[in-house]
């Protein structure tokens, strides 16, 4: 992450959404609830053309794909005076691994740091930047898993906790291990199938001892793992994205669920 949280202007921020993959294609209502987010504390957000950060490509060593799609979200999002991301995992790539990318390159360095600078995950960006807290309510007991880019890369820990504790009729209840990683790790659990859905019963077990009824964390990946897990195991435990409870958005269908 930057060293510094840039100053908060006095004038409407203009905040570039950058929606994910998994949220456009799998569950759009996690970018509409984000955008909610910000426009209700006076953002100006604009969602501009733009595809794959170029993560999978990153983490199978496909250098060039990657520098390619970094160089279309660097391209995409230089006007805009903030980068949000509803996604830990997402936000890492651009914060932590595009100057990467760009090492020794006097051209795109630069471009690649200024992008990197002023990206932010969403509650990272609630939280630590405009120190907002969002009107919602939400009736039942949720449990919070931290996954492992967000919590390990970024440092997202607090946040999420932060904005949930302001949610009115909300409890949390922490799991044993919210840490520890649900076994999807992008191309991970395609390649090492057995293994990842070994990582993910363990986790399953953990949330369902937890005795809340409602599963949230930040990235879709994982949320979409647990949830199909949770649904092959017959365990009746709602997932959501956290944007979804902090929008207000919690009365509508858990991912899984068919929409109404």
């Amino acid at each position: 992450m930057p060293d510094q949280v840039p100053a908060v202007a006095t004038k409407p921020l203009r905040v570039g959404l950058f929606a994910t993959c998994l949220v456009d294609l799998m569950r759009p209502r996690v970018g509409f609830a984000a955008a909610k987010l910000l426009e209700d504390v006076g953002c100006v957000v604009e969602v501009p053309a733009q595809t794959c950060c170029g993560q999978p490509a990153f983490n199978s060593g496909d250098r060039s794909t990657a520098r390619e799609l970094a160089m279309q979200a660097i391209k995409a999002f230089e006007p805009y005076d903030y980068v949000v991301m509803p996604s830990g995992s997402c936000a890492g790539q651009v914060i932590v691994h595009y100057p990467e990318l760009f090492e020794g390159d006097a051209a795109w360095l630069p471009r690649a740091r200024a992008l990197a600078a002023k990206t932010f995950e969403l509650t990272v960006f609630l939280s630590d930047v405009l120190k907002a807290a969002p009107r919602a309510r939400f009736e039942g007991s949720i449990t919070y898993h931290d996954s492992c880019s967000g919590l390990r890369e970024l440092g997202i820990k607090a946040q999420p906790r932060k904005l949930l504790a302001g949610v009115e009729g909300l409890s949390v209840v922490e799991m044993k291990d919210p840490d520890v990683c649900c076994g999807f790790g992008g191309t991970f659990c395609v390649k090492y199938p057995d293994v990842s859905n070994k990582i993910v019963g363990k986790k399953t077990g953990n949330i369902a001892a937890s005795g809340a009824s409602t599963l949230l964390a930040g990235d879709l990946g994982c949320l979409m793992n647990m949830a199909g897990k949770l649904s092959r195991e017959g365990k009746e435990i709602r997932v959501r994205h956290i944007a979804e409870v902090l929008a207000g958005m919690g009365d509508e269908p858990a991912i899984g669920e068919p929409e109404r």
